[in-house]
C-alpha cells in the first residue's frame, strides 16, 4: 500500500511539474518565472531523491540566462542552497561542468546584487567541491576586491581569503613555522604585488576587513616583518613598500571605520 501510494504521489508530482512548471518557468511575467525557480530550489533541498537530478537541474541552468534581474537572483540563491552542503554538491558534478562557465561570467552581472550572490555561490563551490574552480575561474573573481561597490568587494575579499590567503589552508600543504599571521601577510603581499594595482592598498584592506580584520590589525607582526634585517627573513624593498601601504591603510580603516574614498556602502532599501 505504501509503495502504491508513493507511486501515486510521485505521478501527481510529475503531472504538476509537466502540466504547470514546464510552461510557467518561461512565463512572460518575470515574477512568475522567479517564483518557479525559487520553488524548484526548495523542492531539490527538501526532496533530494526525486528532484536533485540533471533532468530538473537543467531548468535552473537555462534560467541563469534570464533577462530579468529577479529571476537570475533566485536562480543563484537556489544554487547556493544546493552547493552549501557537501552531500548535495556531490550530486552537482554534471550540472557544474555544463554551467560553470556561465556562473563564473555572472560575477560581472550588470546588477550588483546578482553579482554579489554569484561570488558567494562561487565561495560555496570552492569550499564544498574539491578542485572544481580552476585558477582561470578564480582570476575572474580576484579583481573584484578593487571595485567601488563595497558589498561586491567584501564578497570577493572572502573568496580571495578562502582561496589564497587563509594560513590554515596554506598550512595544510606545508608546516608553518612562522605563525599564522606572518604567513597571512606573506600571502597577501604576494597577491598585492602580483596583481599590480599598488595604489589601491586601501581598497584591498577594506575588502578583506570583514573576514580578516583581526589579522590586518596585528600591528606587531607587521612591525616585526618590517624591522627584520636578515637576508632570509627580511623583505625586499618592493615588499616593504607594499607592506607599509597595507599597514597605513589598516590603521586608517581601524581608526575611521569607513570604506576608502570612492567606495560606496550599499544604499539601505
Amino acid at each position: 500500500q505504501l509503495q502504491e501510494q508513493q507511486e501515486e504521489i510521485e505521478n501527481m508530482m510529475n503531472a504538476v511539474f509537466k502540466g504547470i512548471f514546464v510552461h510557467r518557468y518561461r512565463d512572460v511575467v518575470p515574477e512568475i518565472r522567479a517564483t518557479c525557480v525559487e520553488e524548484l530550489g526548495t523542492w531539490m533541498k527538501s526532496y533530494t531523491a526525486s528532484f536533485l537530478t540533471d533532468g530538473y537541474l537543467k531548468y535552473i541552468g537555462w534560467t541563469l540566462h534570464d533577462k530579468h534581474r529577479e529571476v537570475r537572483l533566485q536562480c543563484v540563491k537556489a544554487l547556493q542552497g544546493l552547493y552549501c552542503n557537501r552531500d548535495t554538491a556531490a550530486h552537482m558534478e554534471l550540472f557544474t561542468s555544463r554551467f560553470k562557465t556561465r556562473m563564473v561570467s555572472m560575477v560581472l552581472d550588470k546588477e550588483p546584487d546578482v553579482a554579489v550572490e554569484v561570488v558567494k555561490l562561487l565561495t560555496l563551490m570552492l569550499e564544498n567541491m574539491e578542485e572544481v574552480l580552476t585558477e582561470e575561474d578564480c582570476q575572474s573573481v580576484y579583481p573584484l576586491v578593487y571595485v567601488s561597490s563595497r558589498a561586491l568587494a567584501s564578497a570577493a575579499g572572502l573568496f580571495l581569503y578562502r582561496r589564497l590567503l587563509d594560513p590554515q589552508r596554506e598550512a595544510g600543504r606545508e608546516p608553518s613555522h612562522d605563525g599564522d599571521n606572518r604567513t597571512f601577510f606573506r600571502l597577501l603581499l604576494a597577491f598585492f604585488i602580483e596583481s599590480e594595482l599598488h595604489e589601491h592598498a586601501a581598497y584591498l584592506v577594506d575588502s578583506l576587513w570583514d573576514c580578516a580584520g583581526p589579522r590586518l590589525r596585528d600591528w606587531e607582526t607587521i612591525s616585526a616583518s618590517l624591522l627584520e634585517e636578515s637576508p632570509t627573513e627580511g623583505l625586499a624593498d618592493r615588499q616593504e613598500k607594499a607592506l607599509v601601504e597595507i599597514l597605513a591603510a589598516s590603521v586608517v580603516q581601524a581608526a575611521e571605520g569607513q570604506p576608502p574614498v570612492g567606495r560606496s556602502l550599499a544604499k539601505k532599501v
